[in-house]
């Protein structure tokens, strides 16, 4: 006689179940990984006109100490730098909060306590460091404490000095660029021997060259080391404090006033014709450290003068050469104002205020410039233009294209007399606004470099069970694989006797 099925299954079933379930505890346990989450940072970008704030991300578990990081968001403060606040109590303080809300929102609550945040200040704070060393002070410190009353780390409110602002910025030309790190389907690996890109960077109130170099850097101030990514990067690095776009214009004004004398009228090679506007000597003009040692002998702040366009091609380079000293040298060679330059190699990406006014150039004239010759040519079109014409081709208000005829006459100085970028060198300079999505500029390249001092997150870990509870399930499982064996043993037992009796 055979024992019904409909019996043993089941029992089999538990015993199956039994013998798998103490095979799984007795294996030795292993701790399963989780991929880690992403880190956050914020960068404050707190420049001579306006604040910007960056938010940035990375995965924990970074690569070669420095985090692969991304830009994940950004938001541009209202109203003008820190700086421009300067003896208006709490208002620099109060320009930051939307912005900041913003970063509390699209941060994970989870990470707002392991977020570090910097707010990094450039030329118009160290312009300010000058003349107000009490004032820049408090600026920070008020600053500071904004930032300490969110939920992040804050690490530090400084200003940066020029040279650091040139590094960071060539950092971040190079990353986006990939010459670090390159990405793909499999992952991301590393690009050794990659030629890396120079940086040339324009502001309102200071300019920076940087590019790495193997000759001697024969100023120990022009030599910075950056390591990323495993390894050490040599670069020559300059910032030109007051040779930024808005405090070279305003250099520009004192040298036409104080050479033409205090008069109602002061003729302006570089505006257009048709135009004409008024100034106070003082706010507009001789304000600012940059340009106080020329104050003129009769200087009132409160008078005006008016600024007559002449559209004058020539007379406009003349005098905007006059703002750079290219004669002193006592290094092998110079840049200009005796500041010590090995020779540009590679390639170079322009940008902030390069590639605006590079922007307007190809709309005024719509030439593609590859030489300095081009350059030339392009800028006698544009500075023999009225006002109306530029107006109609931009489509911009006054403000911007009374400039433009200047503000092109001078970075052709800079580039090409000042960095001595020559017919075989100008090409390899690339005017961009943004790289691989991300803005270009210093915070990225800050950030970068700042990821190197943020612990690396180990994976998260599903751990085993405990020794208390493993034993419990265990015994459980064992009680049921000698009950399922017991009852199949008295099932046998009882089919046999049945058998034997038959």
């Amino acid at each position: 006689m055979s024992v019904p099925c409909a019996r043993i299954v089941p029992v089999v079933l538990l015993l199956v179940l039994a013998v798998v379930g103490i095979l799984l505890l007795v294996v030795p346990a292993r701790d399963v990984e989780v991929p880690p989450e992403h880190m956050y940072g914020i960068v404050l970008d707190a420049g001579s006109s306006h604040t910007s704030v960056y938010i940035y991300k990375w995965p924990a578990d970074k690569q070669n100490g420095t985090g692969i990081v991304t830009q994940h968001s950004e938001c541009q403060a209202k109203g003008g730098g820190i700086s421009s606040y300067a003896g208006v109590r709490g208002a620099a303080a109060g320009s930051l909060t939307e912005c900041l809300d913003q970063a509390v929102k699209v941060i994970p609550t989870s990470r707002h306590r392991q977020t570090p945040i910097h707010l990094g200040a450039t030329a118009g704070m160290r312009l300010l460091k000058k003349v107000n060393a009490t004032e820049s002070d408090r600026l920070l410190k008020e600053v500071e404490n904004k930032l300490r009353s969110y939920p992040f780390i804050f690490k530090e409110a400084a200003i940066l000095s020029g040279q650091q602002e040139g590094a960071y910025g060539w950092v971040t030309v190079n990353y986006l660029l990939e010459n670090f790190v390159k990405y793909g389907f499999v992952g991301r690996w590393l690009n050794p021997g990659r030629q890396m890109i120079g940086a040339l960077d324009l502001g309102g109130a200071s300019t920076q060259i940087t590019f790495e170099t193997s000759e001697r850097v024969e100023n120990d101030n022009n030599s910075m080391n950056l390591t990323l990514y495993g390894q050490t990067y040599r670069l020559y690095t300059q910032s030109f404090l007051c040779y930024g776009q808005e405090e070279f214009l305003r250099k520009l004004l004192a040298h036409l006033i104080t050479t033409q004398g205090v008069k109602t009228y002061i003729s302006h090679p570089c505006y257009p014709k048709e135009f004409n506007t008024s100034i106070k000597l003082g706010k507009d003009v001789f304000d600012s450290p940059c340009t106080k040692h020329n104050r003129p002998a009769q200087f009132s702040p409160e008078k005006s003068v008016t600024l007559v366009g002449t559209g004058d091609y020539q007379s406009c380079l003349d005098n905007v050469k006059k703002i750079f000293n290219f004669n002193d040298c006592s290094y092998s060679k110079c840049s200009f104002n005796g500041v010590f330059q090995p020779s540009v190699k590679g390639s170079f990406m322009a940008f902030s205020a390069y590639y605006f006014s590079h922007r307007y150039i190809n709309t005024l004239t719509n030439m593609h410039i590859t030489s300095p010759r081009q350059m030339e040519e392009a800028i006698q079109l544009i500075c023999n233009m009225t006002l109306s014409e530029i107006t109609e081709k931009t489509k911009q208000i006054k403000k911007y294209t009374k400039n433009v005829c200047a503000v092109s006459n001078f970075i052709k100085v800079l580039l090409t007399e000042g960095y001595h970028f020559d017919s075989l060198s100008f090409p390899s300079i690339s005017f961009e606004k943004t790289a691989g999505g991300a803005a270009v500029g210093w915070a990225l390249g800050y950030m970068l470099s700042l990821s190197n001092m943020v612990p690396a997150e180990s994976p998260g870990v599903i751990k085993s069970l405990p020794y208390g509870p493993w034993f419990c399930i265990l015994f459980l499982f064992l009680i049921l694989l000698i009950t399922a064996l017991g009852y199949l043993l008295m099932t046998y037992r009882s089919t046999t006797n049945k058998e034997g009796m038959v």
